[in-house]
């Protein structure tokens, strides 16, 4: 007879950290349902278009921080603005300095680096343009973490109706710019993630967490070869846990195996953005259903659904300690300073 299952772990039983969120306002709702959950927060500062400013970023996360103290920290980033110019490396650095002093947990790089700034001549800025190589030797010597989100999901060189999840459809509809299917003409799926691997490769001792699943979502069995391959890396699962899902509609078992596998090498997040555009309750219940549901997948262990999922999928029944790791502990092993501002 199969063993009986284990109970399982209660939301509410772990203390939990969301190190993935935008908070792009000084508006604390966001904060407060964090509070309410038992959520604490990492605001990851952004070179995205329609975002404030990077130094913007850096100072809505400080007033955040001293409204909600313990509540919320950020990750640093820099801008690109003036690349190819004289100096341009200085001033990074400088802004880098900055969050640092201030207390961020990491840097981040964003996927504009692979496909959208270009160089002098033209040609796309990848990962491991060794123009870039000041900023990870200064953050190898400092011991700060990098997060990267470079690529995109596989999804994004597929058409439309190819794509295997409702969010992925949404997110590309709403933003032709980036579906790379429209565009052959940039670097394709395989160079975005080759050019990182390169780079990563000339920077062993990089402390590196790839969000989103490294690009890799699609497939656990791809995913596995490369934490396998860079062994120091974590990733993150920021807007990305429908991808296991989807696969878990398939292969429960399997998806259960790899997470516990990489138990020690998952960071939970959830890519909640907070620019004021929601009314605050309806940013509340959002989040919380997001939490709620997402943490659910990996403790329960029952047949479950997801609004970008086109079939349900059985929950993970994962233990409580794997859990604890997901949700809290590989967060502060990655960025071991958040144990500085945030009530962890």
């Amino acid at each position: 007879m199969p063993s009986p299952l284990k109970p399982e772990t209660s939301y509410h039983d772990i203390e939990k950290i969301d190190a993935h969120v935008h908070q792009n306002t000084t508006r604390t709702a966001l904060l407060e349902e964090g509070q309410q959950e038992g959520f604490s927060l990492v605001t990851i500062n952004t070179e995205v278009p329609e975002f404030p400013d990077t130094d913007q970023q850096r100072e809505l996360a400080l007033e955040c921080r001293a409204e909600k103290p313990g509540t919320i920290n950020f990750m640093a980033t820099f801008s690109t603005d003036g690349w190819g110019e004289s100096g341009w490396a200085d001033k990074a650095l400088d802004q880098i300095r900055k969050g640092i002093d201030a207390g961020a947990v990491s840097v981040k790089i964003w996927k504009n680096i692979g496909m959208d700034l270009r160089d002098t001549d033209g040609s796309f800025v990848m990962a491991d343009h060794p123009d870039l190589d000041p900023i990870f030797d200064y953050l190898i010597r400092e011991e700060i973490p990098l997060i990267a989100h470079l690529g995109e999901p596989r999804n994004c060189w597929l058409p439309l109706d190819e794509m295997t999840v409702t969010s992925d459809r949404d997110y590309f509809t709403r933003n032709p710019r980036y579906h790379m299917y429209l565009h052959k003409e940039y670097p394709s799926y395989e160079q975005q993630l080759a050019a990182r691997d390169r780079m990563l490769a000339r920077h062993p001792g990089l402390s590196f967490v790839s969000a989103h699943l490294a690009s890799l979502e699609w497939s656990i069995d791809k995913q596995a070869a490369w934490l396998d391959a860079h062994p120091n890396a974590g990733v993150d699962l920021a807007e990305r846990v429908c991808h296991l899902q989807y696969q878990a509609a398939d292969d429960h078992q399997r998806v259960k195996e790899f997470v516990e596998a990489y138990q020690d090498r998952i960071i939970y997040g959830s890519d909640q953005i907070e620019d004021g555009d929601l009314d605050p309750q309806e940013l509340r219940q959002t989040v919380r259903t997001k939490w709620r549901n997402e943490f659910q997948f990996f403790a329960g262990h029952d047949e479950q659904t997801a609004w970008n999922v086109d079939r349900p999928f059985r929950g993970l029944g994962l233990d409580k300690k794997i859990l604890e790791k997901l949700f809290r502990s590989n967060a502060i092993r990655y960025y071991p300073r958040i144990t500085e501002h945030l009530q962890v």
